[in-house]
């Protein structure tokens, strides 16, 4: 099972929400992701949510990639 400290993660003010309303979260509930960078993901790659984060391919790519180099 997958574990992971909220409050290094995320922004105070989403650091008390559920997991469904953190995916649902615009990108910028990420600790150390500004509302520019949001809107910049959103025009470059149609991302408007944490769950559209970790869904984007190219987000995929990149962790297999790194995950191969581990391996090695």
């Amino acid at each position: 099972m997958a574990s992971i400290d909220l409050d290094t993660v995320l922004d105070k003010a989403w650091a008390d929400k559920s997991l469904p309303e953190i995916l649902a979260a615009p990108v910028a509930a990420l600790k150390g992701v500004s509302e520019r960078d949001g809107e910049l993901l959103q025009e470059a790659f149609g991302v408007k949510t944490v769950a559209d984060l970790a869904d984007l391919k190219y987000a995929r790519w990149a962790q297999a990639l790194a995950a191969l180099d581990a391996a090695r």
